[in-house]
């Protein structure tokens, strides 16, 4: 089967290089914006993609004809998409038509990656065939992908997830967890809001989910997140315990205190049991995804030094 990743240089991208570069019963192709940040380079073919640009997109897709894509690519910083909503249309929006079109050209199973922010956050946890009330620029443009993916005639599978952690091989990507841990560990004051409630997601289990959906070609949407749901503070004290550090760096605030550009969902966290049964998506919790984070960022460090 032949597999084609979007945004493979992020977080998720990368994780799912590593799961699916060593099967023999997948040929994949990986894509980015610039060179290949992923360490191991073999296995796969690499090629640079722009997704925005339509040109290039038709090209790999008639050099590759894949059976499925995974778009992992998008513009995922809420307030960034608030002050730039042009670059978040076209990133998020427009270039998910250029893909959903070259699907339906060459036949190519759609997995898009879409968010928990599409709701309004005022009964979550939520299950798929609830009513999405997106907030923000953000939450409007992966609600507006949805859409396009769904009127397109093509096979398509959404997979909404929420605040993905782990550990990505160059670094620049931070997250929820290295944040927390890394302003800690340099005894920087962090302000962590006290009134959204999210389920986090580790970044394995999320693309175990999507090679799940690809593998099995399944149709439809899907929530796929981690199982507990918790305020972003508990999310942060958990992050400390974990790592032993001192927690008085962290100052509550509530969301009217920070004031973001972005309004940001109260309660979200989703009801997993279509991915559970149909996916057989088995999440890891918070504690087990920490102690896998921990594993990867020594092994890290320790080649860090060999190299």
């Amino acid at each position: 089967m032949k597999i084609l990743i979007t945004g493979s240089n992020g977080l998720l991208g990368q994780k799912l290089v590593y799961a699916l570069r060593s099967r023999a019963d997948v040929n994949l192709i990986a894509t980015a914006p610039g060179k290949n940040r992923i360490r191991e380079q073999e296995g796969y073919t690499y090629e640079e993609l722009d997704i925005t640009d339509s040109h290039a997109v038709e090209k790999i897709f008639s050099n590759h004809q894949p059976d499925c894509i995974i778009n992992t690519a998008a513009m995922t910083n809420v307030d960034a998409c608030t002050l730039h909503p042009d670059t978040c249309t076209k990133i998020n929006v427009d270039a998910v038509r250029i893909i959903a079109e070259n699907c339906k050209k060459h036949s190519t199973h759609l997995i898009q990656i879409s968010t928990d922010f599409i709701f309004d956050g005022s009964k979550g946890p939520y299950k798929e065939e609830d009513i999405p009330n997106p907030q923000s620029v953000y939450a409007q443009s992966k609600l507006d992908s949805e859409k396009i993916i769904q009127q397109a005639g093509i096979d398509w599978c959404i997979i909404r997830t929420i605040i993905i952690y782990g550990v990505t091989d160059d670094q620049q990507r931070s997250n929820v967890v290295l944040w927390v841990k890394n302003s800690l560990e340099q005894k920087k004051t962090i302000t962590v809001i006290t009134d959204q409630y999210r389920s986090p997601t580790l970044a394995e289990d999320l693309a175990q989910a999507c090679i799940s959906a690809a593998l099995k070609s399944s149709q439809g949407i899907f929530h796929v997140s981690g199982k507990e749901l918790m305020s972003i503070i508990e999310i942060a004290n958990k992050v400390a315990d974990y790592f032993q550090l001192d927690k008085s760096f962290i100052k509550p605030v509530t969301s009217e205190e920070l004031n973001l550009p972005a309004k940001r969902p109260p309660v979200t966290g989703f009801i997993l049991d279509k991915a559970i049964r149909d996916l057989n998506y088995e999440p890891h919790t918070f504690e087990e995804g920490l102690k896998i984070v921990a594993e990867q960022l020594i092994n890290k460090a320790s080649l860090h030094q060999e190299g």
